[in-house]
């Protein structure tokens, strides 16, 4: 079955996505997530010039060569540009196989090890007041699991509390440039552990909660924060400090017990090896999309199963219905699954675009058993969505200092 054609598209259905079809000479098409956020047009040129004339007549089965042959071959291996250009094609070739076989493809990857996904949602406010109100709500909807953020007093546009403002395009008036935001260390450190015990106060120990600090610490910051929520029980504190040095997690390791995730940007396994096999992490968050697909994931998942460590892929807004429904296949197979980050089911816009099938219950998502990764792709609605120009904020300390976002 040789692959005939590869289509790149680019549209702006709430959010800019990139989507990547490919064609084959026997009729079955697949398609792959290449979305980059801020990157976009980097990953199509990428694909376009580099990668599409490289695979016009190889054999469409060939999943794991095919993924060898675009990191191996091109010599520049890693980086997010590659990986997510990877990632969709590698996707899209599972779609097919899904396809040829009429099998939905977690049964590829050896078949189910749970009945649904549990996921975890997104309750945050401007104050704790509006968070606790939000979390109740979601308690009230079924959720087990969810992430508390909260404006910080004193700072605007605090990372997570944009409610269901789901792009930047409002935040950047008619100029499409980096919105920036202020940060103080000391205000968020004095802050946040009163919302969790408020929280706990208010709904007990029978609700899991996640944070997501977004890189914002030092290690030995992480750590006075970690050991300060202990009492809370988080699920986990995610992205504590920056990962280019993996050791800053071993100081966060030594003075805290509170479970640690990371791994939303890592491209490869590679990324995520020291800190697996050190234990210095409990959950790795590497994405389908930005990890080089599925082949990949599944093995850092392996991998990651033989220290303990459970996956947790990323599920943000700027991520397609694509990339969500490649995760549910693999979360449906992953024997160490943990859990899934869910934002809903998109607005109308993206439904009209991307059509797939799940079904929220009790805070666990079900898929019907369609071959392949289950998601149809609309292109002519997608051309009345012209994509757009949108960058992720910037920090900056209250003295002007460039900080981690």
């Amino acid at each position: 079955m040789k692959i005939t054609e590869i289509k790149v598209f680019v549209c702006c259905s709430g959010r800019n996505f990139v989507t990547v079809k490919i064609l084959t000479d026997k009729g079955v098409y697949g398609i792959g997530d290449a979305t980059l956020n801020g990157r976009e047009l980097a990953v199509v040129s990428y694909l376009e010039e580099h990668v599409i004339p490289c695979l016009i007549g190889k054999d469409a089965h060939q999943i794991e060569d095919i993924w060898q042959y675009l990191y191996k071959g091109a010599y520049w291996q890693n980086g997010a540009v590659s990986m997510a250009a990877i990632g969709a094609i590698d996707t899209a070739l599972w779609d097919i196989k899904g396809k040829v076989a009429g099998l939905p493809v977690y049964q590829l990857l050896g078949g189910k090890s749970r009945r649904a996904v549990t996921v975890y949602a997104h309750v945050n406010g401007e104050s704790i007041e509006e968070v606790l109100s939000n979390l109740e709500k979601a308690i009230a909807d079924g959720y087990k699991v969810v992430r508390l953020q909260c404006t910080i007093p004193g700072t605007e546009g605090t990372y997570g509390t944009l409610g269901d403002k789901k792009n930047y395009y409002e935040l950047q008036g008619n100029r499409p440039l980096p919105p920036e935001h202020p940060w103080s260390t000391t205000k968020y450190l004095n802050f946040i552990p009163e919302l969790f015990k408020r929280a706990r106060d208010t709904f007990g120990y029978g609700i899991e909660l996640c944070h997501d600090v977004h890189s914002r610490l030092t290690p030995i910051e992480a750590a006075q924060l970690g050991k300060t929520l202990e009492p809370f029980k988080l699920k986990f504190l995610e992205d504590a400090v920056t990962y280019e040095n993996p050791e800053g997690y071993k100081i966060i390791r030594n003075h805290t017990t509170t479970p640690m995730a990371l791994g939303e940007k890592f491209n490869t396994i590679w990324d995520a090896k020291h800190l697996i096999e050190n234990q210095y992490i409990d959950f790795v968050r590497t994405a389908v999309t930005h990890g080089g697909g599925i082949t990949p994931l599944k093995k850092l998942a392996d991998f990651a199963s033989l220290y303990h460590v459970r996956m947790a892929p990323h599920g943000a807004p700027d991520l397609s219905p694509i990339c969500f429904m490649a995760h549910m296949h693999l979360d449906l197979w992953a024997p160490n699954f943990g859990v899934q980050e869910f934002i809903g089911f998109g607005t109308p816009e993206l439904n009209e675009v991307f059509n797939f099938q799940a079904q929220l219950k009790d805070g666990e998502i079900y898929i019907e058993d369609k071959p392949g990764i289950g998601v149809e792709f609309n292109e002519e609605a997608a051309i009345k969505y012209p994509y757009k120009r949108s960058y992720l904020p910037v920090s900056r300390l209250e003295d002007g200092t460039l900080w981690n976002w």
